[in-house]
């Protein structure tokens, strides 16, 4: 409980600070509060995840804590929004790349989500996404929209290449996160409502998808295919939840990417628009292949397998009322443009 409440809190002081001392600080709590959620399983993967994720996520905040040390000495400013120095826009660009895990800082992400357990993968890949995000979103006029652009595409190639080998769902998941984040990076510079748009509704899809493996216990994709007979519905829901996430169109996920191509078509961007949507094609072969493995494949053996049991409590109402939304929510597409 003090550790969910310390991560609450770290991301509460980072979206609400205006002082850049703030912001780091509740960087800092949340990682440092995450860290005993990753290590909680003493397993020897585990302690290795969380020892990467405090490397990596040290040197990011030392980062944020050098970018605006050398905005303040160069402009006196210590306000987020005032971040005008292009050296130090650039040092926070990288910081806030190593914290999510865009390409080329996205090394740390897929090891540190197979390492932790499901639940904990879900808040790395949803709540400690957040704080960045809005950093972020924060200084987006003031960052640099080509570099910004060339590390969404980056990260938009390499989570899909790199996620069509793995058998660990975890690690696909982490390619997934790496490609979405893609596309949220995209289009920060232009429109930065849409950016968080993209984030609440991959977080929405991302939670229903981690909530319904941790029902079922897959870890692997030979798990998943043996876990249909534990909640048949569940997994039939699945296949839609993981199509959405892939952003097919009549389901949720298909409305940010629409967006965004119509947005970044408007800035007259349309190379990198179709090249975005092009790269979003190989994550859409494992989603698909996901979805396979969960609803359509018999497992291929010749020999009996031992059928696992149904089991008796239903699904959570979360991720009842989630994975509804994952699926039916591109009809409200068009009160979303009065919203933003």
């Amino acid at each position: 409980l003090i550790f969910i409440a310390s991560l609450l809190l770290g991301t509460t002081i980072t979206i609400s600070s205006h002082h850049w001392v703030m912001a780091w600080t509740g960087l800092e709590i949340n990682t440092l509060a995450i860290l005993p959620l990753i290590s909680k399983s003493h397993h020897p993967r585990a302690v290795e995840a969380a020892t990467k994720y405090f490397l990596t996520q040290a040197a990011a905040s030392a980062l944020v804590l050098f970018s605006s040390m050398t905005n303040a000495w160069q402009t006196g400013q210590w306000d987020i929004t005032q971040l005008t120095h292009p050296t130090s826009c650039l040092i926070l660009t990288s910081a806030i790349a190593i914290k999510l895990g865009l390409v080329p800082f996205h090394f740390w992400f897929p090891e540190v989500l197979q390492g932790s357990p499901l639940t904990t993968g879900l808040l790395l890949s949803t709540i400690m996404k957040l704080p960045p995000i809005a950093l972020l979103y924060m200084t987006s006029p003031s960052l640099n929209p080509t570099l910004l652009t060339t590390l969404a595409i980056l990260s938009t190639a390499l989570g899909g290449w790199m996620g069509l080998n793995q058998t660990q769902i975890r690690k696909i998941l982490a390619f997934s996160s790496i490609s979405h984040l893609g596309w949220m990076t995209i289009i920060i510079a232009y429109s930065p409502k849409l950016t968080l748009l993209n984030f609440y509704l991959y977080a929405m899809m991302t939670t229903t998808v981690f909530l319904t493996l941790n029902t079922t216990k897959s870890l692997k994709l030979s798990t998943l295919m043996t876990a249909w007979t534990k909640t048949p519905p569940l997994n039939a829901m699945l296949l839609l939840t993981l199509l959405s996430l892939a952003g097919l169109p009549p389901l949720t996920g298909f409305l940010p990417k629409w967006l965004i191509i119509q947005e970044l078509t408007k800035q007259d961007m349309t190379p990198a628009a179709t090249l975005i949507s092009l790269l979003s094609l190989l994550s859409l072969f494992f989603y698909l292949r996901l979805a396979y493995c969960t609803t359509i494949t018999l497992p291929p053996h010749t020999t009996n397998h031992m059928k696992q049991w149904r089991t008796g409590k239903p699904a959570n109402i979360s991720i009842a009322i989630l994975t509804t939304m994952s699926v039916m929510l591109l009809p409200l597409s068009p009160m979303i443009p009065t919203l933003i």
